[in-house]
């Protein structure tokens, strides 16, 4: 139980790194606090601790504003969420006994290391490239996005990062390792003038698709 614990205060304590950052887009900052909240909720029962009882946003209820009947409401909901949780991963674990797979601990977290070497791409202008993991058989996105800036001289625009832009993709779980396929896909987003057809440049700064790679692994 103790390592078990240990991995839960890990994950805590880089979520809260993310959230102090300042750099996540509002939308993914919800999304985090909620991630934060429920492996919060999840601790305390695995410790036999009181369990706190929130809103749908993660903020726990004051019971001088809040009835009764929602109190406890909230509560039996949290509750059911929490040991759907842990038989969701007692069935990970049955799942991986019987495909004869080696048994990952499903509280364990894993982490991607990126080496980003070069961009190599006639743009013209510069760009913003947004490197993410995605699941190709749920067609969606397992990974927030590592931006680098590229600037329109094919060098990065922060220059004192030449040579050295790493990235990391943290909390990849158990579940994740099994997955049938993972890629790592690059969008290209192109940042400048927006050209008309008289040849005459208008404002600046605009964001426009530009392309995408990918590959799996």
């Amino acid at each position: 139980q103790f390592r078990h614990v240990q991995q839960l205060t890990y994950s805590l304590i880089e979520w809260r790194s993310q959230i102090l950052s300042g750099t996540l887009p509002k939308d993914e900052l919800a999304e985090l606090k909620k991630k934060v909240t429920a492996k919060i909720d999840y601790g305390n029962r695995i410790l036999g601790l009181d369990l706190v009882v929130r809103d749908d946003n993660g903020n726990i209820l004051d019971p001088d504003e809040t009835s009764t009947i929602s109190l406890f409401k909230a509560h039996e909901s949290a509750s059911k969420r929490i040991d759907e949780r842990i038989q969701e991963e007692k069935s990970l674990q049955q799942s991986l006994d019987l495909r004869g797979q080696p048994i990952f601990n499903s509280t364990h977290t894993y982490s991607l290391y990126v080496n980003f070497k070069n961009f190599v791409c006639n743009i013209g202008e510069d760009a913003e490239l947004l490197m993410s993991l995605y699941d190709p058989d749920l067609s969606k996105f397992i990974s927030e996005n590592y931006l680098v800036r590229w600037g329109s001289n094919g060098m990065p625009k922060e220059i004192e990062k030449l040579n050295n832009l790493h990235a990391v993709f943290t909390d990849l779980s158990s579940s994740d390792l099994i997955r049938p396929r993972i890629s790592l896909v690059c969008q290209i987003v192109r940042v400048g003038h927006m050209e008309l057809k008289d040849g005459k440049k208008h404002t600046c700064g605009l964001r426009r698709p530009c392309g995408v790679a990918g590959g799996h692994w």
